[in-house]
């Protein structure tokens, strides 16, 4: 079944926040990508979203955001959930589902943490809820190619440090094509989103964390490492935990019931 599909931007302090929506259920959805979103936005891609995660769009109004367009130097992931409370009120949504994955993660934990009132239920997949070793390396890495405008080399290791070898070793055939195409006009927004995740720690205040909570991780994850699903986990009370065996940090692509499985979540009925 077809959804329509919209592209929107709606204002955010002084810049602008793309997203897009579709779906015609009656409770709302929101979504949070990860740190691809520093290199381009939604825009363009009401479409592909709508057709990817369809799965939600019969019993939700699904909404996936980016960060705001102009960025500055030093921005947090809590002040971007600050600006993701900002543009749900612009759009009269008063209360959702979220689902954040790798960076969008980080960004839900604060939304979650500073605005419980707009936070049902919670998802939080492939994430960290403080830099670590691996992610620092990994991360700081990407920075320097950025900073070179090294974007093929950048697309490769992040496609090396996501996927599991079982993946790669079909879609390795198409490396030369990368780069090619999505190349950004400049690396300032991926830098300074990549300088957020080194810096995030919201691992004192998940604790603060009361709405349901299901945490996903991937054991072989390259990029926040194979525990860090299980430290989120020991620190919101109550939260369930799932973790993919032999998966990375690319399980919300290559599980095939990473959808179902956050889908019967939300369809669970809580007390």
């Amino acid at each position: 079944m077809f959804y329509h599909a919209k592209y929107g931007s709606v204002r955010v302090g002084n810049s602008e926040m793309d997203y897009i929506s579709f779906g015609n259920g009656n409770k709302d959805l929101i979504m949070l990508p990860g740190l691809g979103d520093g290199l381009n936005t939604v825009k363009g891609m009401a479409l592909v979203f709508s057709v990817l995660y369809r799965i939600y769009a019969k019993e939700f109004t699904v909404y996936v955001f980016s960060r705001k367009n102009h960025l500055q130097e030093g921005y947090t992931t809590r002040e971007m959930a600050k600006d993701q409370a900002e543009a749900m009120a612009a759009l009269g949504i008063s209360k959702a589902n979220v689902i954040g994955i790798s960076q969008g993660g980080m960004i839900a934990q604060y939304l979650a943490i500073d605005c419980p009132d707009l936070v049902d239920k919670l998802i939080l997949a492939v994430t960290s809820a403080k830099s670590n070793e691996i992610t620092e390396k990994v991360v700081s890495a990407w920075m320097e190619m950025a900073a070179q405008g090294k974007y093929r080399e950048l697309m490769i290791d992040t496609a090396e440090k996501s996927y599991s070898d079982s993946y790669l070793k079909k879609y390795r055939l198409f490396y030369p094509l990368l780069g090619r195409i999505g190349r950004p006009k400049s690396f300032s927004r991926f830098l300074i989103q990549a300088a957020s995740c080194i810096a995030h720690d919201a691992y004192a205040e998940l604790d603060k964390i009361t709405c349901p909570t299901l945490v996903i991780g991937g054991d072989c994850d390259k990029i926040v490492g194979s525990d860090s699903a299980s430290v989120i986990a020991d620190r919101i009370k109550g939260s369930e935990l799932f973790i993919y065996k032999d998966l990375g940090h690319a399980a919300y692509e290559e599980a095939k019931d990473f959808h179902e499985r956050i889908l019967g979540f939300l369809n669970l009925k809580f007390r």
